[in-house]
């Protein structure tokens, strides 16, 4: 287990530094070729570093699936056009645009910062071609950083209440299921990243912790 543990930038909040979707990774020009190639071959997709008009907390500033991404208003000319090459992109029309800590997004939903706009609402479901509602994760209205989602399941906030991950099940039509992440953080966006195909967690992650998120996205044989 211990090869599904690492650090991006020199952190454990691995899900703040990059993002990833089924076909593609974002990181930070921070990262190493090692830990690039580390990446590439856990997640099954390639790795494109991204300028640093977004930043190097990317995984914050950027929400993505396989149709596309919405992004920071701060990102730059040459970023979109990084990101063009692999999907739709459009900035977050919005004063809350850090788009990776407000939106919990798959490939045909997304849960959103219960204070998004209907405009912001109607560039994700545009762009990303999911269905959006708006909500919370334990209490929580930085949805992306209290959950992970893949097309296969979802871990949350140990926080969640029944309701919200109720709703959650509706919404993806998956499995939901809590944990933690880098030895008791609730926080399971900011120390996961994950896909279809794999999955990493932020170096300080427990035994058991991975095996939970193994469990909750599906990586149990």
């Amino acid at each position: 287990m211990t090869d599904k543990r690492i650090k991006i930038a020199g952190s454990s909040l691995i899900g703040v530094f990059a993002r990833c979707t089924d076909k593609v990774l974002l990181v930070p020009i921070e990262v190493n070729d090692d830990d690039r190639q580390v990446l590439e071959s856990g997640l099954k997709v390639p790795a494109v570093q991204v300028l640093s008009g977004i930043g190097s907390i990317l995984g914050s500033l950027v929400a993505a699936n396989s149709n596309g991404f919405v992004v920071t208003h701060h990102a730059g000319s040459e970023e979109l056009e990084i990101l063009r090459e692999h999907g739709r992109v459009a900035k977050l029309p919005a004063r809350i645009n850090a788009a990776g800590n407000v939106m919990l997004v798959n490939d045909s939903a997304a849960l959103v910062h219960p204070e998004l706009s209907g405009r912001a609402c109607e560039t994700i479901e545009q762009t990303l071609g999911v269905k959006v509602e708006k909500g919370t994760i334990g209490g929580l209205k930085t949805v992306g950083m209290a959950a992970v989602a893949t097309n296969k399941g979802i871990l949350v906030h140990p926080r969640a209440s029944e309701e919200e991950i109720a709703v959650l099940e509706k919404l993806f039509g998956l499995p939901v299921d809590v944990g933690t992440v880098n030895l008791g953080s609730p926080l399971v966006g900011s120390g996961v990243l994950a896909n279809s195909h794999g999955y990493f967690a932020g170096f300080g992650t427990s035994g058991p912790e991975l095996g939970r998120i193994e469990d909750a996205l599906g990586f149990l044989v």
